[in-house]
């Protein structure tokens, strides 16, 4: 038998649609159901690698954590990724297909919409249930010919849809009727029910206005979602992460600074610095907001050498070198490890039209674009003798690489991450730093959620400012785990999960 389903739509992007998934998804599988989420059409630069190396969106593979099960690029079968020049790379299951404008994206809507087909009805053959996501607004009318992620998705998979809207900033009233009034009837019959997601204060207030909507737009109002402060990924969430870290820092000894470029990917690797006690993490966009950090990171680019130029023209590169002199240390990931060296080379115009650019200059070291893009899974180990890395020499990191460059090291530099030669014999080295020990670069996303790691790594820099060790690691698959329970909780509280189960026809 074939998996029942329900999509879930928004009145526009960043209304939580995808953390409503994640929550249904946890509370299925807690009712013993086989789950699984699934969006056809993904855009962000937010990323991950499945096992079989192929990239999907990484709100999927969140929504697959909180369903228990191993993430599959089949949950996400297109992956639009945004990049200079108004084009945008195009992932099909999982691999690259071209860089494009979306003129010309569009034009592949008819041999996509097979693909997407195919890949749902094997889903649908494994699972008991599926939870679908929709993208931004399914009533934007100038582009919903040959629509394949919101209310075409719905069609192709015959699923009920619950539309959800955001009253954290007021209009959700209008933004739901509105929605509703913009779609065809026969897009307006899927709609089983809306949900209104991100309330503050007292829901009995509501109740005079949810009998109004109702009795406009003629489905049920299924369930008042409160704000929710849960540390859960989410594809759009960088907004309410950087003004959480700007503006309610825990005040703490250990200052760390992210450059926040204007095509950061995975931003999502630093997490975990907001879990561990005496640390402060802030984004940052240009010297006044630079400070005196104790650590800069910079991280990954979908469009590395555009950012470069940025962090140049704003004068944070001349910052940045000033403060690593004075002892801060600098750790570049991914793309922000190809800035960090001597010289970037594109010589197929990968990125562009630049061809070439100097980098930083804080590691010995050249990066040449290629026309293939390296997406694995990650084990390795660290090594190299430093003082930032005392007592943790030879410890196993897991981590995944998304990349198009490969980077050779000169004699200025030193290994400090290694993957398995037996795995990784052609370019073991995944990660270098300078002989001091004060600037690092690694190709590891996820380097940080290693536990071991990232306590080892930030207790060295503690003494070198005359402080005291972290007491506890931050067991962070655990800190994961009970966020997405409790996420289900606040939805079973709020919502009329008896109503979603019969929409759904699992009841």
């Amino acid at each position: 038998m074939k998996a029942k389903s329900i999509m879930i739509q928004g009145t526009a992007s960043s209304v939580g649609k995808s953390i409503i998934c994640a929550g249904l998804c946890r509370i299925l599988k807690q009712e013993g159901y086989l789950v699984s989420p699934f969006k056809s059409q993904n855009m962000a630069l937010n990323s991950y690698v499945t096992r079989d190396g192929k990239e999907m969106g990484r709100a999927q593979a969140v929504q697959a954590e909180a369903a228990g099960i191993e993430p599959a690029v089949e949950m996400n079968p297109i992956l639009l990724k945004a990049s200079a020049e108004m084009k945008m790379q195009v992932i099909v299951e999982g691999k690259v297909y071209a860089n494009m404008s979306g003129y010309e994206y569009g034009t592949l809507k008819p041999m996509l919409e097979k693909i997407i087909k195919d890949v749902y009805r094997k889903l649908e053959q494994e699972n008991d249930a599926i939870v679908i996501e929709g993208t931004g607004c399914p009533a934007e009318i100038n582009i919903n010919e040959n629509d394949i992620v919101n209310m075409g998705m719905a069609e192709m998979a015959d699923a009920p849809v619950i539309l959800v809207g955001d009253i954290n900033y007021g209009g959700v009233f209008a933004s739901l009727v509105g929605t509703m009034l913009l779609l065809k009837e026969s897009e307006r019959v899927r709609v089983k029910g809306v949900i209104i997601n991100k309330f503050r204060g007292d829901a009995e207030i509501l109740k005079p206005g949810l009998k109004m909507l109702e009795d406009m737009i003629h489905v049920p109002v299924l369930g008042v979602v409160p704000y929710m402060d849960l540390d859960i990924d989410e594809e759009d969430s960088l907004s309410v992460r950087h003004n959480k870290t700007e503006n309610n820092a825990r005040e703490g000894v250990l200052d760390v600074a992210v450059i926040e470029l204007g095509y950061m990917s995975n931003f999502t690797d630093f997490n975990i610095f907001e879990r561990i006690p005496g640390t402060r993490l802030r984004f940052v966009k240009n010297v006044k907001q630079l400070g005196s950090p104790d650590l800069i990171i910079i991280p990954g680019s979908k469009s590395t050498m555009e950012d470069l130029a940025y962090i140049r023209n704003s004068g944070m590169e001349a910052a940045i070198k000033e403060l690593n002199k004075k002892g801060t240390i600098v750790f570049g990931i991914c793309g922000g490890y190809q800035m960090l060296g001597r010289e970037i080379q594109d010589p197929s115009h990968a990125e562009g039209y630049m061809g070439k650019m100097p980098g930083m200059g804080l590691l010995d070291a050249v990066t040449v674009f290629r026309d293939k893009k390296t997406t694995e899974q990650f084990s390795g180990q660290i090594c190299g003798s430093a003082q930032l890395l005392s007592e943790i020499q030879g410890l196993v990191v897991n981590g995944y690489e998304i990349h198009m460059g490969v980077t050779d090291f000169a004699e200025g530099c030193k290994p400090f991450v290694m993957a398995d030669k037996e795995v990784n014999g052609d370019n073991p080295v995944k990660g270098i730093m300078n002989i001091e020990g004060t600037v690092f670069g690694t190709y590891i996303h996820g380097i940080f959620d290693n536990e071991e790691f990232i306590t080892g790594f930030l207790n060295n820099i503690r003494k070198r400012k005359g402080l005291g060790e972290i007491s506890s690691k931050p067991d962070y698959k655990k800190f994961k785990e009970t966020q997405f329970d409790m996420l289900a909780d606040v939805l079973r509280k709020s919502l009329d999960m008896e109503k979603i189960k019969m929409i759904m026809g699992l009841i």
